[in-house]
């Protein structure tokens, strides 16, 4: 990702199609660190399995806060069918960490939540801009180039796929 400065206007390289993965928890009772911190440090082991795996259709994440009780990650992958394979796979990190979380869910009484959203974006429904920004969300995850490339307004760029 890095902190290296595009000038000007870029936008995503990507024109394929895209899927944007949500994934977040929310303490809700600080008190039950036993609830909570398992939850919290489950996601870190995924991100850096699938991050070794070039195959594994993750494209790149951002870690993000959503005040003092919210945590969440922006994911882009491939496809649905590398995000549904690595969701199910018995061999890698989520699925043990899911049944954990399930257990403690039923042993708890609500001190952690926990959601995520998946977004299926076909090629030419995604645009994106950045101004005098590093490399950020998808296009960090693709890379970038100058917006003309693909058309200086958003709506030509959502045409240009």
């Amino acid at each position: 990702m890095g902190n290296t400065l595009n000038e000007g206007r870029t936008t995503a390289a990507r024109e394929d199609g895209v899927v944007v993965f949500l994934i977040g928890m929310r303490v809700n009772s600080f008190t039950a660190v036993r609830s909570w911190w398992p939850v919290a440090k489950a996601m870190g082991p995924m991100l850096a399995e699938l991050r070794r795996d070039r195959d594994s259709g993750l494209l790149g994440f951002k870690a993000l806060r959503g005040g003092l009780r919210e945590a969440y990650i922006v994911q882009y992958w491939e496809s649905r069918e590398k995000l549904l394979a690595y969701a199910s796979a018995p061999d890698r990190h989520h699925r043990p960490a899911w049944a954990a979380f399930n257990r403690r869910l039923r042993e708890g009484r609500g001190e952690v939540g926990f959601w995520h959203e998946t977004y299926i974006v076909p090629a030419g429904a995604h645009e994106s801009v950045y101004m005098n920004m590093p490399a950020y969300g998808l296009g960090a995850a693709t890379g970038v180039l100058p917006v003309g490339r693909r058309g200086e307004r958003a709506a030509d760029r959502l045409r240009a796929s």
